[in-house]
């Protein structure tokens, strides 16, 4: 009957579907091709009233398999994209920003710069309006390799500009490059979203021409507009451009502060701790110290030894003035169950010896305050430095040996 007929053909489809599937997850990219041709054959056959619009699914899979096939080829990509471009207009935006991506991934920028100029081009009624911000995206990579060739310039008038060089039409082509790119990058950062490499070109494009003000404004938005996601990076590059331009430590402190909140294992925990530490306020010392604590949480950070001579240098420092030891207390309260085991397990500090001295020398230092000086770390360490005659190792044994009440005082 017919409806048997159909709920065979829906099954047979289901059942094909699966085992492209199968195929794509094994990596079996020949079999996956031969099951899909299978595929959307059957798919010309279907005689069924019911509409079926596996057109996505088709570009998905086809372009999946394309990409990985050993025999693949750019021309049968682009045979295949131009095909997948007629098939929905839904999507056509969509597929040339695939297809542009791809043509970039080999190699083909000026194909992909092609490719996107003519999909800006495209109107198709109510389908121009309702896909704006494919469009905006379309327009945006355009600006991204605009951006590129301006780079390219740039670099030939800086390479030959003190052997008097001078062309016009490389001067002229920059700076039209540079318009282009700018209008483009410019209306795509204003989007609410994340537009890392668009707004680190479009800073670059200004910085170049000097309008430090339009870039430092374009960076504020960027990090502190409450319609845009919480980004780490949104704050990394504004710091990086006030230090640039010798901002104040007001500044550079306030905008790592945020980034301290959002990921406190950031690398340029090392600089906001190094900043805290020189500050004058108490306040902000106290900040440094809890920073530098933070960051030696995460496991990446277990063997910096930049971080562990910071810790080192400030908990050494509050030792000796014998002020601000509840600070310490108050950072070691929420570590002393799981630290001990975290950074100063004797096997850590066989290996941290054997492997890093420096290291060795700071997390030993940590330890002896935080731990006493029977702590194993510590005892194993500086009886290993104090053995090889190193004499930082035999002072700083001293050392904890004198101040070993305060280990008493911070555990309480």
């Amino acid at each position: 009957s017919s409806h048997e007929h159909k709920l065979n053909f829906k099954k047979s489809k289901e059942v094909c579907l699966s085992y492209i599937q199968d195929a794509m997850l094994q990596k079996q990219w020949k079999r996956a091709a031969e099951f899909l041709t299978f595929y959307i054959e059957s798919l010309e056959k279907d005689f069924s009233t019911q509409y079926v619009g596996p057109s996505e699914m088709i570009w998905r899979i086809g372009t999946e398999i394309l990409c990985h096939h050993s025999h693949s080829s750019v021309k049968e990509f682009n045979s295949f994209t131009e095909q997948m471009k007629t098939l929905g207009v839904k999507r056509y935006l969509k597929v040339c920003l695939e297809h542009a991506f791809h043509l970039l991934c080999n190699g083909l920028i000026d194909e992909a710069y092609q490719n996107l100029s003519l999909a800006e081009s495209w109107r198709f009624g109510e389908q121009t309006a309702i896909q704006d911000k494919e469009m905006k995206l379309i327009q945006a990579y355009r600006g991204l390799l605009d951006y590129y060739s301006w780079s390219k310039q740039k670099a030939i008038l800086l390479e030959h500009g003190q052997d008097g060089f001078e062309d016009l039409s490389v001067e002229q082509e920059m700076h039209s490059c540079f318009r282009k790119a700018a209008v483009n990058l410019k209306e795509i950062i204003k989007i609410p979203g994340v537009w890392d490499l668009f707004v680190k070109c479009y800073v670059d494009l200004l910085e170049f021409y000097g309008d430090h003000n339009e870039a430092c404004q374009v960076l504020n938005e960027y990090a502190y507009n409450s319609k845009f996601p919480a980004n780490p990076n949104a704050h990394v590059y504004l710091y990086q451009f006030l230090k640039r331009h010798g901002e104040s430590k007001k500044s550079l402190i306030s905008a790592l502060k945020i980034l301290h909140d959002i990921v406190p294992s950031h690398e340029l925990m090392i600089d906001f701790n190094t900043m805290l530490q020189k500050s004058k306020k108490r306040k902000k010392r106290r900040l440094g110290l809890e920073v530098i604590f933070a960051a030696l949480d995460y496991a990446g950070w277990k063997e910096n030894v930049k971080a562990w001579s910071c810790l080192a240098r400030q908990v050494k420092q509050i030792v000796i003035s014998e002020k601000h030891l509840d600070w310490i207390k108050q950072e070691w309260n929420s570590r002393k169950d799981w630290w001990p085991a975290f950074h100063f397990s004797r096997y850590l500090a066989k290996r941290n010896w054997q492997e890093n001295e420096s290291l060795s020398y700071e997390k030993a230092v940590v330890a002896g305050i935080l731990l006493g000086k029977d702590c194993k770390y510590f005892k194993y360490v500086s009886h290993q430095g104090c053995k090889a005659q190193v004499k930082r190792f035999r002072t700083l044994k001293k050392f904890v040996n004198k101040h070993n009440p305060v280990y008493l005082r911070i555990s309480g």
